[in-house]
C-alpha cells in the first residue's frame, strides 16, 4: 500500500467511526487510471491501453441492522441514506446527489446484474475517502465504482467476477449518474497490474496484460494536472459521442471500430457528397487513427520497449487537439513544456475539456519537467498545475 493509500484509509476509517462509532468489518480500495493511449475509442468498440495508478479510493464498510444503506464521503458535507429495499428501483433519479449516485448506482447495478433480492441483504454504511484527484482525467469516478463494487460483491456474496464488476461500474456511470462513458476506466480499475498496461478490446472485452517496462527503462509517468475541471455528463462529451455515431452510420458499420485508416479516403468523399458533415468526419478520423495508434503502441512496447512510443503519444495529442477538439490551452502548454524539458512523449489523458496531461519521462528529468510546466503556466497566466508521478499498480482489492 502506498503512503497516499494509507492516508485515504485513515480518513475513511475516521469518517466511518464518526458516522457509526464502530470499526469497519473491512476496507476495500480501487485505483484511478492513466490512459497511456486510446482516447474516446472505448465507446466506439475500439482499443485502449490504460493502466491503474498508485492513487486509490478507499471504502470502509460497517453493517447495519435496520435495512438501510448509507453512503458518506470526505468530499461531501452530508451522507445520503435510503432503504435497501428501494435500491432496485432507485435509478434513474433526480433526487440523489451526483456524488452519491456513484456508490448507490453501483449497489443498484450490482443487485440487478447478480439477480439478488435486496430484501434478504444486510444494510450497510459505506465511508469513502480518496487520493485520486477529482476532475483531473484520472478517473476518480471509476475508483469509487471499483472500490464500492468490490466491497458489496464480497459483503453481499454476489459472486460477480472482475469483468462483471467493471460492467456494474459502467452501468452505474451511464444510467445512474448519466455520463455516457465506455468501459475502459472500470476495466483498468478492476484489472490493473504492477508495471503493466491493460490492452483492452472494448467490443469483446478481451484483455491482455502488456508489460510496460517503465522501471527497467528508468522511466516514469509525470502527470500534469491543469486544475481545469471537467464533467463527462456535460454536453461536450455527449456531442462527440453522437458525432461518432453519425460517422459510423454514414459508413454503414456498427461502430467506428469497423472503419480502417484506409477507409478514411472514402469517408472524406462522403463529406464532399454531403452525406456526412465535416465535424463528424474529423471526429471519426481521430477515433480511427487512435485505434491504430493503440495497436502500434502495443507492438512497439513488445518489440522495442517504452522508450520508442513517444511519437505515438504526441500524434495522439495532436489528433485530440485538432480533430476531436477536446484539448485546452493549458493541456497544450503542459505537453509543450514537458517535451521541451526532456520528456520522450506527452499527451492529454482522459475525456478532455480540462484534466491532466501525461509525460513519459526519464527519472532524471522529472524535476526539469515539473519546473518547466510550472514556468509555462505562470508565463501564460494559468492557475499553477499540480505535478506528480504515478506508477502502474494493482486493481481493486480488499485491503483489510
Amino acid at each position: 500500500m502506498t503512503d497516499t493509500t494509507h492516508d485515504a484509509t485513515a480518513r475513511a476509517h475516521a469518517l466511518l467511526s464518526e458516522l457509526t462509532g464502530t470499526a469497519p468489518i473491512g476496507t476495500w480500495s480501487a485505483p484511478g487510471r492513466v490512459n497511456l493511449i486510446g482516447e474516446h475509442t472505448d465507446y466506439n468498440d475500439g482499443f485502449v491501453l490504460p493502466f491503474a495508478i498508485d492513487r486509490r479510493t478507499v471504502v470502509a464498510v460497517a453493517p447495519r441492522t435496520d435495512g438501510r444503506i448509507r453512503v458518506a464521503s470526505t468530499f461531501a458535507d452530508e451522507p445520503v441514506e435510503v432503504e435497501l429495499s428501494a435500491v432496485p428501483t432507485l435509478f434513474p433519479s433526480d433526487e440523489i446527489p451526483e456524488w452519491a449516485a456513484y456508490p448507490l448506482g453501483v449497489a443498484w447495478a450490482a443487485l440487478a446484474t447478480s439477480g439478488t433480492d435486496a430484501a434478504g441483504l444486510t444494510g450497510l454504511d459505506l465511508a469513502i475517502a480518496s487520493d485520486v484527484p477529482v476532475g483531473a482525467g484520472l478517473s476518480s469516478s471509476a475508483a469509487i465504482e471499483g472500490a464500492t463494487a468490490a466491497a458489496v460483491n464480497e459483503v453481499w456474496d454476489l459472486g460477480l467476477d472482475a469483468v462483471a464488476l467493471a460492467r456494474v461500474g459502467r452501468r452505474a456511470e451511464n444510467e445512474a449518474v448519466g455520463a455516457p462513458t465506455g468501459i475502459m476506466d472500470q476495466m483498468a480499475a478492476m484489472l490493473g497490474r504492477d508495471d503493466a498496461g491493460i490492452f483492452l478490446d472494448c467490443r469483446s472485452l478481451e484483455v491482455e496484460v502488456v508489460d510496460l517496462g517503465l522501471a527497467a527503462a528508468d522511466l516514469t509517468i509525470v502527470v500534469i494536472d491543469t486544475r481545469v475541471s471537467h464533467a463527462h455528463s456535460t454536453g461536450g462529451y455527449g456531442e462527440r459521442r453522437a458525432a461518432c455515431e453519425r460517422g459510423a452510420a454514414a459508413m454503414g458499420v456498427p461502430a467506428l471500430r469497423d472503419v480502417a485508416v484506409a477507409d478514411l479516403d472514402r469517408a472524406e468523399g462522403l463529406v464532399r457528397d454531403g452525406v456526412i458533415d465535416e465535424v463528424a468526419f474529423r471526429r471519426m478520423r481521430h477515433v480511427v487513427t487512435e485505434d491504430q495508434r493503440v495497436l502500434d503502441a502495443v507492438a512497439v512496447l513488445r518489440e522495442q520497449g517504452p522508450t520508442a512510443i513517444g511519437d505515438l503519444l504526441l500524434a495522439s495529442h495532436a489528433s485530440m487537439r485538432d480533430d476531436f477538439e477536446i484539448s485546452t490551452p493549458e493541456l497544450d502548454a503542459a505537453v509543450e513544456a514537458a517535451m521541451g524539458a526532456g520528456a520522450l512523449g506527452a499527451r492529454m489523458t482522459g475525456g478532455g475539456f480540462g484534466g491532466a496531461a501525461i509525460a513519459l519521462t526519464p527519472r532524471d528529468r522529472v524535476e526539469a519537467v515539473t519546473d518547466a510546466a510550472a514556468s509555462a503556466f505562470a508565463a501564460a497566466g494559468f492557475t499553477a498545475p499540480s505535478v506528480f508521478t504515478v506508477a502502474p499498480s494493482q486493481g481493486a482489492r480488499r485491503d483489510s
